[in-house]
């Protein structure tokens, strides 16, 4: 009742008077049954834009952060998520990965809209990152098609930090579905599922016009957060 009251009451109208968003390919989501929508990831308010402008509820799989935060503003956060039925996901390590492909699973399951963002975290400069085969596990499994979707301006409009977002114009831009079928009972197999992930990765930045970088965006940031406090407090060679 909350995701409705949100997206039909509160927050959708407020989003389209404010980013006044353009969509582009909407009919190439499916109107039902189940399917994956996989976006690239440049902001906060991604979580709250593609929603809006589904005509279909969608379920993201959200970092378990989201729902752990400390203060006001961690039960605040915690609160919304849990109200518009997002499902935490611990990142820390192989078994919840497949914990979090089980309740993809789960959703898709239902007949449902699963969203996920391939990249595993958010853009911190912009760039498209290398997908996680999680996305591929999970098409495959469930047999459902794959819609790609890129989401063009948040980056500028809330970047990574920016608490209030800035005005500015956004595109929410979706692709034809991707089909999988042909690799029907081929879960398991490795090069398959980095094959498929590739494949969605590239229907993304077709569709996003990013640069892309053939790394994790988690490894890239840890070298870049390590490389600036390795600047801010340089080692002192050994006499």
């Amino acid at each position: 009742m909350f995701y409705y009251l949100l997206k039909y009451v509160l927050l959708g109208p407020l989003l389209r008077l404010v980013f006044r968003p353009r969509i582009e390919g909407l009919d190439n989501v499916p109107s039902s049954g189940a399917a994956i929508v996989a976006g690239n990831h440049l902001s906060f308010s991604d979580h709250f834009l593609m929603p809006a402008m589904l005509k279909r509820r969608i379920t993201f799989l959200a970092k378990a952060e989201y729902f752990t935060g400390p203060g006001l503003k961690g039960r605040l956060t915690a609160f919304f998520f849990h109200s518009v039925g997002q499902i935490p996901v611990d990142r820390s390590g192989k078994e919840a990965g497949q914990a979090a492909i089980r309740e993809g699973l789960g959703v898709l399951s239902k007949d449902e809209l699963l969203g996920i963002y391939p990249e595993g975290t958010r853009s911190h400069d912009g760039r498209l990152y290398k997908g996680k085969v999680g996305v591929a596990v999970m098409a495959l499994k469930a047999g459902v098609p794959v819609i790609p979707c890129a989401m063009i301006g948040t980056f500028e409009a809330q970047p990574p930090g920016k608490v209030i977002p800035n005005i500015h114009p956004v595109v929410i831009r979706f692709g034809k579905p991707l089909d999988f079928s042909r690799y029907e009972g081929m879960e398991n197999e490795k090069a398959v599922l980095r094959a498929i992930t590739d494949e969605i990765m590239y229907a993304i930045l077709t569709l996003s016009e990013q640069e892309y970088v053939d790394q994790y965006a988690a490894v890239v940031k840890a070298e870049e957060a390590a490389a600036a406090k390795e600047r801010k407090f340089p080692r002192l060679p050994l006499s």
